[in-house]
């Protein structure tokens, strides 16, 4: 597996003052609208309900300290946090890739001072979690998020280091997210106590369950403002692949307001897993969960960007739009195609391509795109693709043989698949990775290359008239 080395480094621990009821997260190095800053502060104020945020931040510290499929040692990735200029999110990935946690703390939840915008990352330690688990209900909490700007830092205190793995597969999983996620619909709402009551049984039905599952899929149906299992996927149902994986959500039950469900529309007959969002109303934050298709599947593998990822001129299009980008909680993509002067189509490939570099995510609950800034190159992702990488190989040797039927053959070494192209244009193949997966994870490579031979005879097309 691909990964690199990468240090968090901390003035000192994140910690919670019972005796002053003052809860400071130390930032590591991080993003902002001034540039990359060392230590960034991102806000100072009292949490509106501090029971509720303690419970939501210990949530997603678990999903990013689990491996939910085949556990073995906890991971160690640090949440990250992106200030929005109205929110903080808070965000995690779990060590087997197939868990993303969001909690989004909006800016009726947060009273103080003005909240910044940027994304670093944050510490939470063993002792932090320790301690913010024993806040009581009643208990007030006020929040700071990296050093005071008024601090003075001296050398008294430790720096505090963390060198962790970052695999490949971890950014390639924002990215898949983002792009999934996208294409959800709200599938279900359950009131406080219908969430409570559904989320307890599904835990408690699944504690039995094989450990290294993370339990089996299950279907559920909306019946009016209730959620009941159903043993196929018929119309309208949600799919809940691995139930052991919302375990993180027992954190806030207490506090929950309401359950929201989100999920793809359902093509008739298939019944094929997909991923879902759990979102947790909490006051003023949310809670999301999004989960992979299968507890065995992380979502780096999905191939949501690789059209993207693949498409001519998306390079300089994400170039453009990135520019255009300033931490917004609500990406408005018409307002940016008109600024950037592309279309509303061109603008929604490049914030795809974007978000292979963490510098965008997506939010169900608003329907929207938001900014982040994460600390990885925009071309790393596409590097790090072996399909995208093989589908250009075959181009770059001439596999790719157009036919008159709009399909192409494509010759790999010793053999030949053929592409087709469907009535709707789209395009299938005779491999056995299509076979298995029937676009369901992306494009497979021979499908990827006669895309990509496609644009560029398009382009030499246009390059001979223009020089004509």
């Amino acid at each position: 597996m691909t990964q690199a080395a990468h240090t968090y480094r901390y003035l000192r621990s994140s910690v919670l003052d019972d005796l002053h009821g003052r809860l400071g997260l130390e930032t590591s190095g991080g993003a902002t609208p001034f540039g990359e800053v060392t230590h960034p502060h991102f806000f100072e104020g009292m949490l509106t309900a501090p029971a509720a945020a303690a419970a939501g931040l210990l949530a997603v510290a678990d999903v990013a300290a689990a491996r939910y499929y085949q556990p073995r040692l906890p991971a160690s990735l640090d949440p990250v946090v992106t200030a929005n200029g109205d929110r903080l999110r808070f965000e995690s990935f779990s060590g087997c890739g197939g868990v993303y946690a969001r909690l989004d703390v909006l800016e009726s939840g947060l009273d103080g001072g003005g909240i910044g915008h940027g994304t670093t990352n944050v510490d939470i330690n063993v002792p932090l979690r320790d301690a913010l688990g024993r806040l009581g209900p009643a208990e007030p909490l006020r929040l700071a998020v990296g050093t005071e700007a008024l601090e003075v830092t001296t050398p008294d205190g430790p720096l505090v280091e963390k060198k962790v793995p970052l695999p490949g597969r971890w950014l390639r999983g924002f990215a898949e997210t983002q792009v999934v996620a996208a294409g959800f619909d709200l599938r279900a709402e359950l009131p406080a106590a219908e969430a409570v009551r559904f989320l307890r049984s599904l835990t408690a039905g699944s504690a039995g369950g094989a450990r290294g599952t993370a339990g089996a899929t299950q279907w559920v149906v909306p019946t009016g403002r209730l959620l009941r299992p159903t043993s196929r996927p018929v119309p309208g149902a949600v799919c809940l692949p691995g139930p052991q994986r919302l375990v993180a959500l027992q954190r806030v039950l207490r506090h929950a307001r309401a359950l929201r469900v989100y999920g793809p529309p359902l093509t008739a007959g298939d019944s094929r897993p997909t991923s879902s969002a759990w979102e947790v109303e909490l006051p003023d934050m949310r809670l999301t969960l999004t989960l992979s298709p299968d507890p065995a599947r992380g979502f780096s593998g999905e191939g949501g960007v690789l059209d993207a990822l693949a498409s001519a001129g998306s390079e300089q299009d994400a170039d453009l739009v990135a520019v255009l980008l300033a931490w917004e909680p609500r990406i408005d993509v018409a307002e940016l195609a008109e600024q950037a002067g592309l279309s509303s189509q061109r603008v929604r490939a490049a914030l795809t391509r974007l978000g292979t570099s963490g510098q965008v995510g997506y939010d169900t609950a608003e329907a929207a795109f938001f900014h982040r800034q994460l600390p990885y190159d925009a071309g790393r992702a596409e590097s790090h693709n072996p399909r995208l990488r093989a589908a250009r190989a075959l181009v770059a040797v001439g596999a790719v043989r157009p036919q008159a039927d709009g399909g192409a053959l494509v010759h790999v070494e010793d053999h030949v698949q053929r592409v087709r192209r469907a009535g709707d244009g789209s395009l299938g193949c005779t491999c056995l990775w299509w076979a298995k997966y029937r676009g369901g994870r992306g494009p497979c490579k021979h499908v990827l290359a006669v895309g990509l031979a496609a644009e560029s005879a398009a382009s030499n097309d246009v390059k001979e008239m223009a020089a004509r």
